[in-house]
């Protein structure tokens, strides 16, 4: 279940509303758990430029049409 209290970036925001776990993108986009989970929840926190990329186009090829700045400054 989604939207349990917990604080959410515009990134994790996104996956709530398109019923799309993290656990699907660490597979799909071979990231590590610990940095989606970062990239969901803390605002402060700026992935690297390999990492942006990945998410990018894993979700580019699934069907979504989202660009870095979406999500990220």
């Amino acid at each position: 279940m989604y939207g349990l209290g917990k604080k959410r970036t515009r990134f994790g925001k996104f996956l709530d509303r398109n019923n799309i776990t993290q656990g699907w993108l660490v597979t799909h986009a071979k990231l590590n758990r610990n940095t989606l989970t970062q990239l969901c929840g803390d605002d402060q926190y700026e992935p690297r430029a390999e990492t942006v990329q990945k998410i990018i186009s894993t979700l580019r090829k699934h069907g979504y049409d989202v660009r870095a700045h979406d999500f990220w400054t």
